[in-house]
């Protein structure tokens, strides 16, 4: 009878442990894409910014060989990240897009004169820097109108502000609320072994012999949780790879690593911190006091 009681209790054990590392795991995955998400904020911002495009608009009578001389000067300004010459056609081909081929067929020519379009690197991307490029852009006889989009870079600057504010505050609540349910659930696997606990301290096992075995459990513990976590975050992230390709422009190998580690740490410490606490307090708990 007491072997089949000990199995049972083994195997309650097991399943507890089973279901505490998977329930750990699946919240270290959300504090892996936190993480991701919050180490990736500024490249998300820069890379945002480094598409909005300036088009300088040549005069008619520009030749395609003077835009691409004046494209060339412009390319070794220090704030400007990219350069793109738009030939005629190209430009005439993404109007007709636009507009519809009928719009186009009233002219004898096509009236759309060889342009360049300037991608400004991230820290330029401000209102009073664009204001002041563009003007810079206009000096040259060679450029008729400078189209800036300004409205949209105050939209940008604007929203990028109150949405950084408002993602933080929902990552750093993400996060909050993961160490809380972790730390939960690892004081409630060592409170299910409280009676042990206090077996140990009859026998006269002094703090730190009582805290060793449960502290090398939590490392466990942690360990595997994070392992598990890990590998779903990667699987996660290379999945997307093929139907988000763009995120790979944005999110680099090295913030994924940071990611990962941060997921390892974070399980690691949550767990022993936990579980370290817990013991204490049940080692200085009464017999009494561990029936409520």
């Amino acid at each position: 009878m007491s072997k089949t009681n000990n199995k049972t209790t083994k195997r309650r054990l097991a399943g507890a442990y089973i279901s505490s590392v998977i329930s750990i795991s699946l919240l270290l995955v959300v504090v892996g894409v936190s993480s991701l998400v919050l180490v990736n904020a500024v490249s998300v911002s820069d890379y945002l910014k480094e598409n909005l495009k300036i088009s300088v608009m040549m005069k008619q009578d520009v030749s395609e060989k003077q835009a691409k001389e004046y494209q060339e000067s412009v390319s070794l300004l220090p704030y400007v990240r990219e350069t793109r010459l738009v030939s005629k056609e190209e430009g005439a081909k993404e109007l007709e897009e636009m507009l519809g081929q009928d719009f186009l067929s009233v002219f004898e020519s096509a009236p759309i004169p060889v342009s360049v379009d300037v991608s400004l690197k991230a820290e330029y991307v401000q209102v009073d820097s664009v204001a002041m490029v563009s003007d810079l852009l206009k000096v040259s006889p060679l450029v008729d109108e400078v189209d800036s989009q300004m409205s949209l870079v105050e939209a940008l600057s604007s929203s990028l502000s109150k949405i950084s504010m408002v993602f933080g505050a929902f990552i750093f609540l993400m996060l909050f609320i993961s160490f809380v349910l972790i730390n939960n659930m690892v004081r409630l696997s060592v409170y299910a072994r409280r009676f042990t606990i206090y077996t140990m301290k009859l026998v006269g096992a002094t703090r730190s012999f009582i805290r060793a075995p449960f502290l090398k459990g939590a490392v466990l513990q942690g360990l595997i949780s994070a392992a598990v976590a890990v590998a779903a975050l990667a699987a996660i992230y290379y999945a997307m790879r093929g139907s988000f390709p763009v995120l790979f422009n944005i999110f680099t190998t090295e913030s994924l690593l940071i990611a990962l580690g941060t997921v390892i740490v974070f399980g690691l410490l949550v767990c022993v911190l936990s579980t370290f606490f817990v013991v204490n307090k049940l080692v200085s708990a009464t017999k009494d006091e561990l029936y409520y």
